[in-house]
């Protein structure tokens, strides 16, 4: 198929784009570049794309798609905060209406990354399935939730959403993130020899590996329709249901030296739950490969390799740190686009 990926030059994006290539998908990129210089080690090849806002997405950038795999977003809780109306202009409004214009063009699947963190504040002793309570917590959360109620109803003979709740991913991407769990975690034992844990150290998480996250979608686009066709899927392993402490101690295992150091200075966090994944499995076929002690020591790798800092991992690959400096320093505006 000939595909349109959103956010190819993010985290996740920089991993997905050469797994679908791999699976014979052309590959159209479509970024607003806000992040395209935050690499650690070499550029990744990358497809053909358009460098464009979201918010600012025409008709004709659809034209010819087949499918949309759409990850563009403010990625994560901290931005959502920031600037509540801002991410539901990006995370909502704007993905609502690319569907629609990806629908008017004929596009026959639409692949939306949702999120896990839709249920919110869980119940942390039984496992969370794709029909439980959604009960987000965060402006982020809020979006996604927002966006799977809206695309649903354009879903029809010819359209066919799906919408894939990631787990909170973790691994390597040359367009490194150090605001989630797992990466932070290895960054900080690495550059201090410390695994630092601000929370008490006992809400769950469900983890997925970046490249794990890129094979589901992978699975999704060539999936029988019926089998996927308007449905939500939790995309993870309950391999990797952990609670925060014990993922701090898997990368007790992964660096060498490291101590492990629960703060608890920010207490419980409310978001705390475990997650079933099995509705994928069973109507793709599809189970993910990646442990968390394996990603630690992949990261513990590429950060000796490519010579990681501790500059570059607080500001460079934290995205609110990111937006904060490119914004000071005239590069972004306030409304987050780029300038010229």
């Amino acid at each position: 198929m000939r595909v349109l990926l959103t956010g190819h030059k993010g985290y996740l994006g920089t991993v997905m784009a050469p797994v679908l290539a791999a699976a014979g998908h052309e590959v159209v990129g479509l970024d607003s570049g806000l992040f395209e210089e935050c690499l650690l080690g070499p550029a990744p090849v990358e497809p053909p794309g358009h460098l464009v806002d979201l918010r600012d997405v025409t008709p004709d950038l659809v034209q010819g798609i087949d499918a949309v795999v759409h990850l563009a977003a403010l990625s994560n809780d901290p931005l959502g905060s920031l600037a509540p109306q801002l991410t539901y202009d990006i995370n909502q409004h704007a993905s609502v209406r690319l569907a629609r214009l990806a629908k008017e063009a004929g596009v026959s699947r639409f692949l939306y990354a949702s999120t896990c963190s839709v249920y919110g504040a869980a119940n942390a002793h039984a496992l969370v399935d794709e029909d439980a309570p959604l009960r987000p917590v965060t402006p982020y959360a809020e979006s996604k939730v927002r966006v799977e109620e809206e695309v649903h109803g354009l879903a029809d003979s010819d359209f066919t959403p799906v919408f894939l709740r990631n787990a909170t991913a973790f691994g390597f991407s040359p367009r490194l993130r150090a605001d989630i769990v797992l990466n932070n975690l290895v960054g900080h034992a690495y550059l201090s020899g410390k695994v630092l844990v601000l929370s008490d150290g006992t809400p769950w998480r469900p983890l997925v590996h970046a490249k794990d996250i890129a094979a589901a979608f992978t699975a999704a686009l060539s999936a029988d329709r019926n089998a996927v066709h308007a449905k939500a899927f939790n995309i993870g392993t309950e391999r990797n249901n952990l609670t925060v402490a014990q993922i701090a101690g898997k990368v007790v295992e992964a660096v060498p030296g490291s101590e492990l150091v629960i703060t608890g200075e920010t207490g419980a966090d409310p978001r705390s739950y475990r997650v079933d994944f099995s509705r994928f499995r069973d109507a793709v076929g599809f189970d993910c490969e990646w442990s968390v002690k394996a990603g630690a020591v992949e990261l513990v790798d590429a950060y000796q390799r490519f010579g990681l800092t501790s500059g570059r991992f607080e500001q460079r690959y934290t995205r609110l740190a990111w937006l904060k400096s490119r914004t000071n320093a005239g590069g972004i505006d306030e409304s987050l686009r780029r300038r010229s």
